[in-house]
């Protein structure tokens, strides 16, 4: 089969830090080739050459059997090569037509020529066999909308290779299966993908092979159908991890949190639950079903139109997350970047973010005794870090989401929200953060865990509440946790009115 690509011994350095030692990559026309590894393995980097962002310090790269060194990601466009990222990126303000050609607009004499222009644009959409008007501000699309038109750019340099950098990371399960069967037309278009992701179910349904880095050096290629999870897992570690979700042992106690007909406006409605203490209870629920609006008012970052909560037995009243700090409550934020971090502070001042006020005397910053605090948690969670003093934005994804929880950890909370605790995150890193919440469980800590996926919610858990367009439709007993039962659920039946399984 066809050669589109073919990267061999590549190296990279940055000063003393090496970053890639002997690499290769291939990608053959109309395959999905999945590049796989832990956060820190070397996929960014040997993207980033790919695109003439980085160039390598030694090795080969031949495109379409020439050898090729891009000084630019728009040299690599304009000679077919594109990259789709996971943060998307368009110009909010300007129509579908206007970010699909900009930089090379259509003209007739020295104006754009619109018509002709969002003709052409159209054309690309519908070979995704996607419908979208031309003349659409990017800023009315959905973020599944935008991503295909980011692929109708490509298409229109008549790009034969894409990147697809964690495609399906903020798009619905519906959107997903939209996303892959576009890419299974590229595929017949003998386009080349190299498919980027952390998601296992999705490299066996739509990958072809999968190569694995880790710590910067090539492991492995296998066709997909050649392997299993768990030795895809293994190739990634480095060992091999026997037990992805810990073993419950934590003792279920009194009931710590009690949720009564809790409603907002237009978000959810009716919804009660109660969490004990030691317990994991699990919050599934399709995109849009209301789990994070939920947990939002929680903690008080928005507030309840009806209904309360308790805590130990006392009514409470969150109005913000202050109050919800002051009753023991801590959030771990599904968009860390946004709202866990101070992505250009300190590992240190992060951490102590939220009790470094309890140390102010005459309003003065003890910073000593922060310092201890921070390099304390860094320790007690093993963040890797050059030390305190660097930058929390330029860790990996696992270890900023360490950071978040060691932040909320220096308060000593009761009762911890994760919202999609390992979005982004590599196996390895994900297989700590679950050890972490296990013990946290241990000491008698309440954990509510949403998550997208549901082989996560189902390990992590001793029991589950499931909504449905902001409405509980039933709770699941841990022998009842399966994937049908869910799924059930969340697509909008009670569970009084099916033949249950379980």
């Amino acid at each position: 089969m066809e050669l589109l690509l073919s990267m061999q011994d590549i190296n990279k350095s940055f000063g003393t830090n090496r970053v890639l030692q002997n690499v290769r990559f291939e990608l053959r026309k109309g395959e999905v080739h999945a590049l796989i590894g832990e956060n820190g393995a070397g996929k960014s980097t040997l993207m980033k050459i790919l695109m003439g962002i980085y160039s390598a310090d030694s090795g080969k790269v031949r495109i379409f059997d020439k050898e090729k060194i891009f000084l630019s990601p728009s040299q690599a466009l304009h000679a077919g090569v594109a990259m789709i990222h996971q943060e998307l990126n368009p110009i909010m303000e300007m129509s579908v037509a206007e970010n699909i050609f900009m930089g090379k607009e259509i003209k007739r004499g020295s104006f754009v020529d619109k018509r002709n222009q969002e003709e052409k644009a159209a054309a690309c959409l519908r070979m995704l066999g996607v419908e979208i008007p031309p003349g659409t501000l990017m800023k009315d699309l959905n973020v599944s909308e935008m991503q295909m038109v980011e692929i109708a750019k490509a298409l229109s340099y008549g790009a034969r290779i894409m990147i697809m950098d964690e495609p399906t990371s903020a798009i619905t399960d519906s959107e997903v299966e939209k996303l892959f069967s576009n890419i299974r037309k590229l595929k017949e278009q003998g386009v080349g993908i190299i498919y980027i992701s952390h998601k296992m179910d999705e490299l066996f349904e739509i990958s072809d092979r999968i190569t694995v880095l880790r710590d910067g050096q090539y492991v492995m290629t296998s066709d997909t159908k050649d392997i299993t999870s768990r030795q895809l897992i293994q190739a990634m570690v480095g060992r091999e991890i026997n037990e992805i979700y810990p073993e419950h042992k934590s003792t279920i106690g009194e009931t710590i949190l009690s949720v009564k007909n809790a409603g907002r406006t237009g978000e959810f409605k009716n919804i009660s639950f109660e969490l004990h203490k030691g317990e994991k209870l699990g919050v599934a629920g399709l995109m849009g079903a209301g789990r994070t609006e939920l947990v939002m008012a929680l903690f008080g970052a928005v507030r309840l139109t009806e209904g309360g909560i308790e805590v130990n037995g006392k009514p409470v009243n969150i109005r913000s997350p202050k109050d919800a700090v002051s009753h023991k409550l801590a959030l771990v934020t599904e968009d860390r970047k946004l709202y866990g971090l101070n992505l250009i502070g300190t590992v240190g001042d992060n951490i102590v973010s939220v009790v470094e006020k309890k140390f102010a005397k005459g309003g003065f910053y003890n910073r000593r005794k922060c310092s201890s605090l921070a390099e304390d948690m860094v320790k007690r969670l093993s963040i890797k870090v050059t030390g305190i003093k660097q930058i929390v934005g330029s860790l990996s994804g696992g270890n900023q989401q360490k950071a978040v929880l060691a932040k909320w950890l220096l308060n000593e909370p009761d009762i911890i929200i994760f919202d999609e605790p390992t979005r982004g995150i590599d196996v390895g890193a994900k297989t700590e953060i679950y050890k972490m919440i296990e013990e946290l469980a241990c000491e008698g800590k309440g954990i509510i865990i949403i998550s997208s996926e549901m082989p996560e919610l189902i390990g992590l858990s001793h029991r589950m509440i499931v909504l449905h367009e902001g409405e509980m439709t039933g709770e699941l007993k841990e022998k009842e946790m399966t994937q049908e039962n869910i799924m059930t659920l969340a697509s909008g039946y009670r569970k009084e009115e099916v033949s249950w399984k379980g």
